[in-house]
């Protein structure tokens, strides 16, 4: 294959051609476009697959349809639907973004890249997709299915994650952004990404910009882009109580605001049984423990190992835990709260 080399008029022209017949235009946050739903969607879909999007989507614009009640809404109601999405850091910078841009912005999302990066959850890549597919401004973008794209296009040697190689990724990705047709500039690229240039079994034979492809004219598309440093994930354990009262409901308190599941509910948590009265303030029966089959939850820097143990409060005290809110949660007519995945396992299974 002879090695093409592709303008930036002609790159862009090929990929929106491509896009015009073959891209995706029926998505839900392409049917109404608005600055507040593409943020919501484009946050959504940081790490996350379209398919498993969409009902998150659809429920989230349903109940907050737009930037002034998701502003008024209480975090728990917002981490309530986002149970099950992950990366929750997420969903609480989204709170707090509709503040600040109804607080100081009149409820108008900023019109520059540099102003919406001043928003709570919001980068580069992702002001840039606000402002290009909302407004149609030129604007580029470099999630992770352009990156995928550049670095096949170019060949670039190196892990994205070097501030060098994204600089060097980010001109790229600036070089080719046209200057008309922003919004379906960007919206193909991410499509590409998606659909054509997937990291495995990528439809090359069908690409638009094939005869520019660095990396297929050198048989080694599959090496890009490259891949962070494996390193060996630690394991934690800990122990997650079952603390049942007299009318079957489960005790549950809240997370703090920052770190691991900040600001869902969760069952109690500890190392070690016998630190309950110090770490918990829960007076329990430690005699009445049984542990139950351990189950596994990954994150991105660590495995948890989790031990479900049942177990009794000496008396039903409704002073327990003081520094922290609690609730007793009944499945059966559950509340409206944000709750960590496993959490939620737990509880439909126990």
């Amino acid at each position: 294959m002879a090695l093409v080399n592709y303008s930036a008029e002609q790159f862009s022209g090929a990929v929106l051609h491509w896009f015009d017949q073959h891209g995706r235009h029926d998505l839900p946050w392409q049917q109404h476009k608005s600055a507040y739903l593409t943020w919501i969607s484009e946050i959504m879909l940081q790490q996350t697959q379209v398919t498993t999007v969409i009902p998150y989507y659809q429920r989230f614009v349903e109940k907050f349809p737009d930037v002034y009640q998701l502003a008024a809404a209480d975090l728990d109601e917002v981490l309530h639907l986002w149970t099950g999405l992950g990366y929750y850091a997420r969903a609480r910078n989204l709170h707090k973004a509709a503040r600040q841009v109804v607080e100081q912005h009149a409820g108008e999302f900023p019109q520059t890249v540099v102003e919406l990066e001043n928003l709570s959850g919001i980068g580069r890549s992702t002001a840039g997709a606000i402002l290009s597919i909302a407004s149609n401004k030129r604007a580029a973008i470099l999630d992770g299915n352009v990156k995928r794209v550049l670095a096949r296009f170019y060949a670039v040697e190196g892990w994205s994650g070097k501030s060098a190689i994204a600089k060097q990724l980010w001109q790229y990705a600036e070089h080719h952004t046209p200057y008309g047709r922003s919004a379906d500039y960007t919206q193909a690229m991410m499509d590409m990404g998606a659909t054509l240039c997937t990291r495995s079994k990528p439809k090359c034979d069908i690409c638009p910009i094939l005869t520019g492809c660095s990396a297929k004219e050198q048989q080694r598309v599959t090496e890009f882009p490259y891949s962070k440093p494996k390193k060996i994930l630690p394991v934690r354990q800990t122990l997650m109580l079952l603390i049942e009262n007299s009318a079957g409901e489960k005790l549950l308190y809240q997370r703090p605001p920052s770190g691991l599941w900040g600001g869902l509910w969760g069952l109690p948590q500890i190392a070690d049984l016998r630190d309950c009265a110090s770490e918990l303030q829960l007076d329990i029966d430690i005699n009445s423990a049984t542990y139950l089959e351990p189950v596994r939850h990954t994150f991105s820097h660590f495995h948890l190992d989790i031990t479900p143990v049942k177990i009794r409060l000496n008396q039903d005290g409704q002073q327990i835990m003081e520094a922290v809110n609690t609730l007793w949660y009944n499945s059966q007519q559950p509340v409206n709260i944000g709750l960590a995945a496993p959490v939620k396992k737990l509880l439909a299974q126990y």
